[in-house]
């Protein structure tokens, strides 16, 4: 035989991302980098944005409908075909949702029940954003500065962290101060592409340390829970 190192090394870790849409996909991901090489160097991670959230579907035992693309109406289907390929593996899935009008801990109890039962050979992460992802960005003041140094903090100090309050809104307020009425008036589509443009920007100086979000620190412990497991497996 050989003699090939190779062979006794721990495996690379895989992480695949689950994400409503691109945009918060960008800022989930990049804050995931920063926590995994806390710990290794060694990691892939494959980012999977849908078209929305999507509902639940009526029987997630069945084949998704022909047309689904939302997250939640292909949640069930996708971990059924994750855990049957990577099962056992050091893999980590993660599922990020915004919380928007429901109630995050339902939301967080009926997504680990899904996970539970349709991956149950995985590790699994899930990261509600309360309201919105972009109560992340508005979380990382210096992040937010330093890609937009004329930003309205005096409008940033009245928000209230994770608040249900129109989050897109008020970052929309911080960034384009005020140009920011005629854009909300716009309305989508047109919104998504400054919400995309904003998320590239502010994602690219976030750091998970500087972030005072409460459900960021939730889902950065979970995930470096995850991590620690896999790792010492």
């Amino acid at each position: 035989m050989g003699n090939d190192s190779r062979k006794d090394e721990h495996p690379a870790m895989r992480v695949e991302i689950l994400t409503e849409d691109r945009s918060g996909g960008v800022v989930l991901e990049r804050l995931t980098r920063c926590i995994l090489k806390e710990f290794t160097s060694d990691f892939s991670c494959h980012l999977r944005p849908h078209r929305g959230c999507g509902y639940w579907p009526n029987n997630p035992d069945a084949k998704p409908e022909p047309f689904a693309a939302g997250l939640l109406e292909l949640l069930p289907a996708k971990l059924r075909a994750y855990d049957k390929v990577y099962a056992g593996t050091d893999t980590i899935v993660i599922v990020c949702i915004d919380s928007d009008d429901h109630d995050p801990d339902e939301l967080m109890s009926r997504l680990k029940g899904t996970c539970r039962k349709y991956a149950s050979g995985l590790s699994t992460v899930i990261a509600i954003s309360v309201e919105e992802m972009e109560s992340w960005m508005l979380a990382d003041k210096n992040a937010l500065v330093m890609a937009y140094p004329d930003a309205d903090l005096e409008r940033l100090s009245e928000y209230e962290q994770d608040s249900i309050c129109g989050t897109w809104e008020v970052l929309c307020d911080v960034v384009l101060k005020e140009q920011s009425p005629r854009i909300k008036r716009i309305g989508y589509p047109a919104i998504g592409q400054y919400k995309a443009t904003w998320a590239e920007k502010i994602s690219k100086y976030m750091v998970p340390g500087n972030n005072v979000s409460p459900s960021f620190k939730k889902f950065e412990l979970a995930l470096s829970g995850a991590v620690k497991q896999v790792i010492h497996a």
